[in-house]
């Protein structure tokens, strides 16, 4: 991995990919989960909101550490994506069972995981929504991209099982970033 400037993060979330979220609790334990509910919030500092249902194990995690990394796939890990989405981390090692790869990050305690393309520190900076929509905000505080991997093709759920694959990349004049 290579660092990433931050103002170039809403280029690897914007689209909506599929994303894996990894927590970190104060015990200690790992886990990662399967997400599609997201969005970017600011381009500087990059600042994202996700929703993370209450019954989901990393609620609590991402809860009490107020920390987390948003990690995206390339459409080679959707198998293990989905695999991570259907099983809980309640009573699964998910990174054991998907042969996920955590990685030490910088900046928080949960894990990047080695197979993603990106990767995303995050620090919850606002809760206000937590308690009615389970919705976080996050800041991005470090990013990591794989250099190797110039244009992975990522995910998106559309439902009951299916994605779509990214495709062609076209340019139009833009006065955004």
């Amino acid at each position: 991995m290579k660092e990433l400037p931050l103002a170039d993060v809403y280029r690897l979330i914007e689209p909506g990919p599929v994303v894996l979220l990894t927590t970190r609790s104060r015990q200690g334990r790992a886990n990662v989960m399967t997400m599609s509910w997201h969005m970017m919030m600011e381009f500087t500092p990059p600042t994202l909101a996700c929703v993370v249902s209450s019954d989901d194990f990393s609620f609590a995690a991402l809860r009490e550490t107020k920390e987390c990394v948003i990690a995206i796939p390339a459409v080679e890990l959707a198998e293990k994506v989905v695999k991570v989405g259907n099983c809980s981390g309640r009573d699964t090692d998910k990174f054991a069972t998907t042969w996920l790869t955590p990685l030490r990050a910088e900046q928080v305690s949960a894990p990047l995981v080695a197979e993603c393309f990106a990767n995303l520190e995050c620090r919850v900076v606002d809760t206000r929504l937590v308690n009615r929509y389970n919705l976080f905000v996050l800041e991005v505080v470090k990013a990591w991209i794989d250099p190797g991997r110039p244009r992975p093709r990522t995910i998106h759920h559309i439902g009951n099982g299916a994605f779509i694959v990214d495709g062609e990349v076209i340019h139009f004049e833009s006065r955004m970033p």
